[in-house]
């Protein structure tokens, strides 16, 4: 693909860029469901912890919805999955054993059925793929975040959104804390512009190492990278696109989704370094340079007993605002202080109830059924990728050890996912070596 710079200012200007079960019902399910003209249909693809509880989101989120079909590369994931979501929703789950797709091409059979909206939660790399084939299909949309490991695959997620839009189908991004309540209202304050135009900004997300799988006998090579998927930068992108990528958003949101010009920074493999652990890196630091003067700067890491962090703080010329998504603070100081209401102090409890009926994940699935009832799509994919692009660009930055301007970044082609993938891949990405590793 060429890629001009006149293309890469079109995306540049775009405009407004694992959970746990709900244990409670939001709806009677001790009934026998039956199908009707206004039954909304549900497909899930990726049938893991997060895109389980996506479909208990979806199934709590309007009380006309079924889970019709479910798709995983691996039988024993669905079936886990089936199982959970059947005992604690009953008949809200519908899913035939026709309609249990299995397999590497199993989203392809799941949306050759008639649901109504697919929920895409498979391991990163499969994203651009699973999201192009949705919208082909024209389903409505729930995108797990991130959308793309590598820039090949970003562009083509971008064509995909503009394809959905066109199509008037709903695309709803997984970026929970865009659907917040405090961190909307927190950040809608910023861009009004209450603590004056922003000069610098910090996000980190500073946290302990996650889940891994031993090998079992019969596995092989494939199998184990992909039920081991975090560890490899080709599948999940580095932890820096597959779990920071949520503090990246918050800074992206509260600076406007405006892009940086460019990034420095490094980062490496200093306590994870055993062979389980694949080929990514367990921290990154970077400083993002702005067209107007300011600077961001970012730092993740993963890695056990170390202090953590999760928070974006932005400093503008009247004040300073800080989001700490760890303490639940939502401060703004300056020349026109603010803090969100502490929710614990509501003398009404039916006020302090309502006000916590719904998480973020839920919020997100409330909007997109809603959406679709009143025939006015919700559509995140003016703004869903950039941080996607902001995060890849910080990785090439680390990984090379060089300044890396973000148009360069979105015109790469190093593709780190191969065009086809089958259980008897051999495939392997070096551990990138700053100085040495020259391509982004």
């Amino acid at each position: 693909m060429t890629f001009s710079r006149r293309k890469f200012l079109q995306y540049a200007g775009l405009t407004s860029v694992s959970g746990l079960l709900l244990s409670q019902k939001a709806f009677a399910t001790d009934r026998v469901w039956s199908l009707n003209s206004n039954t909304l249909k549900v497909g899930l693809i990726g049938c893991g912890g997060r895109g389980s509880a996506a479909a208990m989101e979806a199934l709590n989120a309007d009380p006309n919805v079924i889970l019709y079909a479910m798709a995983d590369a691996f039988p024993d994931h669905l079936e886990a999955s089936y199982n959970t979501l059947k005992e604690k929703m009953g008949d809200k789950v519908q899913v035939s054993q026709a309609n249990k797709f299995v397999g590497l091409d199993a989203y392809q059979k799941l949306l050759a059925t008639d649901v109504d909206v697919v929920l895409l939660a498979a391991p990163p790399a499969f994203r651009p793929s699973h999201l192009e084939a949705s919208v082909n299909a024209k389903k409505h949309i729930f995108c797990e975040k991130p959308f793309a490991v590598d820039a090949p695959g970003l562009r083509r997620v971008m064509e995909t959104t503009k394809k959905a839009k066109a199509s008037n189908l709903a695309l709803v991004a997984g970026f929970c804390w865009r659907y917040h309540l405090p961190k909307r209202e927190t950040f809608n304050r910023v861009l009004d512009g209450q603590i004056g135009p922003i000069l610098a900004a910090e996000c980190t997300y500073n946290t302990g190492e996650l889940w891994y799988k031993e090998r079992q006998a019969g596995w092989s090579d494939f199998e184990y990278q992909l039920r081991n998927w975090l560890y490899y930068n080709w599948l999940s992108g580095d932890h820096i696109i597959e779990q920071a990528i949520h503090s990246i958003d918050m800074m992206q949101w509260g600076l406007g989704d405006k892009l940086p010009v460019q990034v420095t920074g490094s980062g490496g493999r200093q306590k994870r370094t055993d062979p389980k652990f694949g080929n990514i890196y367990d921290h990154f630091a970077l400083v993002y340079d702005y067209a107007d003067g300011s600077k961001s700067y970012f730092s993740s890491r993963q890695q056990n007993d170390t202090a953590p962090s999760y928070m974006v703080e932005l400093v503008g010329r009247d004040g300073k605002c800080l989001v700490d998504c760890r303490t639940g603070e939502h401060i703004i100081s300056g020349k026109k202080p603010w803090k969100y209401a502490d929710e614990t102090k509501f003398t009404d409890e039916n006020a302090y109830k309502k006000s916590n009926s719904r998480s973020m994940y839920q919020q997100e699935h409330d909007e997109l059924f809603a959406s679709i009832r009143k025939n006015k799509p919700k559509f995140d994919g003016d703004w869903m990728v950039k941080a996607n692009l902001v995060a890849m660009a910080g990785r090439m930055a680390a990984y090379t050890g060089q300044t890396v301007k973000i148009e360069d970044a979105l015109a790469s082609n190093e593709k780190l996912f191969p065009e086809n993938v089958s259980w008897d891949l051999k495939y392997d990405v070096p551990i990138a070596i700053p100085g040495l590793k020259k391509t982004i």
